[in-house]
């Protein structure tokens, strides 16, 4: 699995697809399946995308962890974000992805602020959430996407679940609320 960080602009996409190239690493995306119909969807599949159906029993998760169970040599590029616009938290399922499948996280980026791409190190993630995306938050902290008024908030809903968890006296409706949004 590669999260592919910051993603900011249109040109995120193709900047990573050549970098893989250049790197050789025969990347796969998810995309909705409806994206993947003609007259464009074997373009689409020929560049790596795998047609998500978001609504299918098991959800987006299932399917991933399906593919990787199926494809010993899968290699999954993942916007994080799930977004180019900001938001104030992460899409976890590249956490529950890579947990599920029992593969590591790679941290790719484009900084365009240094106007370099590359690919960082891999984390194999342990279930404790912050400590998790406090090593993926130090590596992206310097990090500039095309359009850096965009760049998102690196956290991921789970953390807030975490940190009421821990709290003394933390409201259980408080705590419902909030894996309810996840």
């Amino acid at each position: 699995m590669i999260i592919a960080a910051p993603h900011t602009s249109n040109w995120d996409m193709p900047f990573m697809l050549a970098m893989a190239f250049v790197y050789d690493i025969p990347v796969r995306w998810m995309g909705k399946h409806t994206l993947f119909k003609a007259p464009f969807g074997p373009f689409f599949k020929r560049l790596g995308g795998i047609p998500i159906v978001r609504h299918r029993p098991g959800g987006v998760v299932g399917q991933m962890v399906e593919h990787f169970e199926n494809n010993e040599s899968l290699v999954l590029m993942v916007p994080a974000e799930g977004t180019r616009s900001h938001v104030d938290y992460w899409k976890s399922g590249f956490y529950h992805i890579a947990r599920a499948a029992n593969v590591p996280v790679v941290l790719s980026y484009l900084d365009v602020g240094k106007k370099v791409g590359g690919i960082g190190p891999a984390i194999e993630l342990t279930g404790d959430f912050s400590a998790d995306m406090d090593k993926i938050r130090e590596f992206y902290a310097d990090k500039t996407g095309f359009r850096p008024e965009k760049i998102g908030v690196i956290r991921l809903r789970e953390e807030d679940v975490e940190e009421l968890v821990h709290q003394e006296g933390s409201g259980a409706e408080e705590i419902e609320r909030l894996a309810s949004n996840l």
